[in-house]
């Protein structure tokens, strides 16, 4: 958890990741989106590169200079949960009503919430989840 934390934990990475899974990946769209300082985006940018979770391709529009697009890798869209995990947070903690955005399921319209599932795919409420530590054979400490 520390670990992604340091990638992840401040609040400028986790607009450029929004801005990502919103569809931005121009450079320039994204600084005006976020009004960004350059170096600050520049930076950032530069780490998620540099972490695996976004790539950089360079585009050139017809007469314009070599520019640069972000794009999410795998790793990248694996942060869908915990980001949404996060929205689901701010809504019930900090909001206290429902985030402008939210993540549906394409086929029914259902807004879908982030929760504990066990290997057999059936709901565990978050007052029964804790953390354990695993052992070396694969098993957990109770």
């Amino acid at each position: 958890m520390a670990l992604a934390a340091e990638i992840l934990g401040d609040r400028w990475t986790l607009l450029i990741l929004r801005e990502a899974f919103y569809g931005v990946q121009r450079y320039d769209d994204m600084r005006a989106d976020l009004d960004a300082p350059r170096s600050m985006l520049s930076d950032r940018l530069a780490r998620l590169v540099a972490a695996g979770i976004m790539t950089r391709r360079a585009y050139q529009e017809p007469g314009e200079r070599e520019r640069h697009a972000y794009a999410l890798t795998a790793s990248g869209r694996a942060l869908a949960l915990t980001l949404s995990a996060l929205t689901q947070w701010g809504e019930a903690h900090i909001l206290e009503e429902p985030a402008p955005v939210g993540i549906i399921d394409v086929s029914t319209g259902e807004e879908l919430r982030v929760a504990f599932v066990n290997n057999a795919g059936k709901s565990v409420e978050p007052g029964k989840a804790r953390l354990a530590k695993r052992e070396g054979s694969g098993r957990w400490t109770r």
